[in-house]
Parts: structure tokens; sequence; C-alpha cells
């Protein structure tokens, strides 16, 4: 038998095992399933491409949805930052208003307080004392610790002055923390700052902010800085600071004539241009002492209404209620100091700055001197707008229009640059003032 005959014997003689059928006993469907084994996968694959159908018919659906609620929490937020921005602009609103009333003398018709001397306020605020039990008692007020050091300081150095030792006189100004009076003090003509007992009693923060002011006070002694006599402190009624007397005007009023904002209108002529960049290098030549202390004096509050004129008519930075001390490599975060009109972009978005935001304030006086109008005059901007618009970079007061002023217009321009960084030092400002002051004079 040969080998093919041999496998065909065999392969006849095979049977299936008794649990499966022969091929032929099995049925046209089963013999299809067995030619057919990825028959499984592709129903599951069915499956999945129904599930995949729906899921397509409802994606629309769903994604519509979601891109709702992405638009009404995108809303939300939008609404929320408008709330949150109208009420810090109102807040700053309030507080301009209230800063114009000061400088404008009228401040006393908004708080209905009638005009009263000296002797008479302080009766009135020993009334309160009296009248309000829910105040601590005179010699139970606590004292900031900084304050009371400053006060050990002023008796050690002999600075410290006994209320009794001053004769008040007229109110000659006023404001929303302290009234300033004019007094005697050993014959000699003063300006007492009367802190207002109720500021005093607010919060501790508000001795601290006393305390520092006469600390920055003491310290300095330059001709164009205004110069502390002393002070003198008794919780809470009593809060003065005493400096000397200027019987000259402000540079606002030497400018411009009068205190109130104008437009375009002169009631004293304009002063010669060699006039005013003098005014100029000596306010630079005060800041640049301030900013060359160790460690730094920043004042946070530089305007014409704060510089006054002596007898000499020379100039005296003053009002040093918002300055603080400002550490190598410091930097201080407050977007509530200063007057809008001449606050640096980076204090109005409350973002650290440096010494630089005073830098930015002269470039608004010294283009004020240069071209004899409030800044912002000829704008119908209110003071959150003026506020807004220079924050975000997009206004600065009027340019001279005179080409003649080209290296005033760079230093001013400089001086107020967006970037903080960029603008010049004092050093650097009383430098270029004394080249074109050399000029004009020559």
């Amino acid at each position: 038998m040969s080998f093919q005959q041999n496998e065909e014997h065999l392969w006849q003689k095979k049977t299936p095992p008794n649990n499966l059928p022969s091929p032929i006993q099995r049925s046209p469907e089963a013999r299809h399933e067995q030619q057919q084994p990825g028959r499984c996968c592709r129903a599951l694959a069915a499956i999945f491409s129904v599930l995949s159908k729906t899921q397509h018919l409802s994606s629309p659906r769903l994604e519509k949805q979601v891109a709702e609620l992405k638009e009404e929490a995108r809303r939300q937020r939008e609404l929320k930052a408008t709330y949150k921005a109208r009420l810090e602009r109102t807040q700053d609103y309030i507080r301009y208003c209230l800063e114009v009333a000061k400088e404008n003398g009228f401040l006393h018709h908004l708080s209905n307080n009638q005009e009263v001397s000296p002797s008479t306020e302080m009766d009135h605020h020993q009334q309160q004392q009296q009248q309000q039990p829910s105040l601590l008692p005179v010699d139970k007020v606590p004292c900031d610790p900084l304050l009371a050091d400053v006060f050990d300081q002023a008796k050690l150095n002999g600075w410290y002055i006994e209320p009794e030792e001053i004769e008040l006189q007229e109110k000659i100004g006023e404001g929303t923390t302290a009234d300033i009076y004019r007094g005697t003090w050993r014959g000699v003509g003063v300006a007492v700052k009367w802190i207002h007992p109720a500021v005093l009693l607010a919060n501790g923060s508000s001795q601290a902010w006393f305390a520092q002011e006469l600390h920055i006070l003491s310290r300095q002694r330059h001709p164009n800085v205004l110069r502390l006599m002393g002070a003198c402190f008794r919780t809470p009624e009593k809060g003065w600071v005493v400096m000397e007397l200027l019987t000259g005007k402000t540079l606002s009023e030497w400018l411009h004539g009068h205190k109130e904002r104008r437009l375009r209108t002169r009631s004293v002529p304009l002063p010669p241009l060699a006039e005013r960049v003098e005014k100029a290098l000596e306010i630079a030549r005060a800041m640049q002492y301030l900013h060359q202390q160790k460690p730094t004096v920043i004042h946070r509050d530089l305007k014409p209404s704060n510089i006054l004129m002596d007898d000499a008519m020379r100039v005296r930075v003053a009002d040093f209620g918002h300055a603080r001390f400002l550490a190598d490599g410091e930097e201080a975060l407050t977007g509530e100091m200063g007057t809008y009109v001449y606050m640096a972009p980076e204090v109005i978005r409350c973002e650290p700055y440096t010494e630089k935001c005073d830098v930015y304030s002269f470039g608004v006086i010294l283009n004020e001197l240069i071209t004899g109008e409030q800044p912002y005059i000829e704008t119908s901007y209110g003071p959150c707008k003026i506020a807004l618009e220079v924050s975000e970079g997009r206004l600065r007061p009027k340019l001279p229009e005179d080409g003649q002023y080209k290296e005033l217009i760079d230093l001013i321009c400089s001086s107020w640059h967006e970037d903080a960084a960029s603008r010049p030092s004092f050093a650097i400002i009383n430098l270029a003032l004394r080249k074109i002051l050399d000029e004009l004079k020559y």
C-alpha cells in the first residue's frame, strides 16, 4: 500500500469526538459560523458604531449647554469685576472730593461745622470726650509703641513741647485728618498741625502714621524742606506737629493766583520762565535730599499745594503726612496715597512702587510750571476717568506747544514715563535743570 493510500485509510477510520458533530452532520448555520470566526468582533464594532452615532447626535446639544454655562460664568466674572471697580472708583471719587474741599477751604461746609476759635474747639473736643462714654479715659488710651518711642526721642533731643507753651490763634487751614493753626511759641510764630482726636482714636495705625510723620520731619535739615520746630502729644485730644510758620503763598497760588481749578483764567501774570525753572530746581533739590536719606524718604503726595514759599520766595516742600521710609530694595504697596492728577500710574493700579512715584509727580508739576496750566484742565474727564486713563497709559497732561522748550519737554516726558525704572533720578533732573537755567539766564 502506497503512502497516499495508507493516509486515506487512516482518515476514513477517524471518528470525531462524541461531543462534536461531524462536519457532515453540522447545520449550514453552524458551518457558516465556524467559517466566520471574527463575527463577535464585528458585533462589538457595530455596538460601538451605534453608540458613537448616538453620542454624535447628542454632542451638539451638550456642547451648546456647556458653551452657555461658560458664557454665563464669564458674564458673572465680568459683573463682579465691574461692581468691584465701581465701588473702588466711588471710594476714590469721595476721597478726591474731600481733597478738593480741603484745598479750596470749604470742607467745614460739607461737615456742617461752624468756624470756631481754637479755645472753643478745644472745649468742644473735651465735651465730646465727656459725652462719649464708649471712649477710653484720656490716661487709659493706649499709645502706639512707635509713637511712644518718638516722643521719648523728642524729650531726649529737646524738641518735645508742652501744650501750655503754645498760644494758639486763628485757624489757617483744614483737612480731613488735621487742621492748621497759627500760634506763638516762646515769642516765635509757628504753624500748629492739630491731628483730629477722632483720627488718633480710630485705629492703632493712625498713631503709627503720626509717629512716622514726626520721625521723618525730625531728621530733615534742608533749606528747601519745611522745618520741624517740635511736637506735643497728650492722648487723644492733643496731637500737635509744630512747624515753622511761612507767611508766603503756596506754589499753586504763586503760579495761578488762586486755589481753585479754573479753565485758562489767570488772576496774576505768568512769572518769567527762568523763575519757574528756578522753582522747579529748588523742588528737585529738596527731593534729591529726601531720596538720598538712609532709609529713603518718599513723599507720596507731591503737588503745588503742598509746596510752600517763604518770605524770600524760596520753595519749601511740606506736608509729610503721607510720607514714609523706604529701605534699600524695598517696595511700598498702596493705591490710596497722593492726589490723582499728580499720582503715578503704578500707584493708581495699586502695584508695588518705589521713590520713582515722586519723580512722576514732579514731571506733572514741571509741566504745570512751564505751561502755566493746571493738569487736565482742558478735558471734561472726572477724577476717576483721569485716573483710569493715566493708569492705562493713554493720558498725560498737555505739553507746551512752543518748540523752544524741547529740552524741558524731554525732561518732562522722561519724568512721567510709564515705566518707573526709565524715569531719571532727582540727581539727573537737577543737572538737567541747572543746565537749562544757565542757558535761560545767559
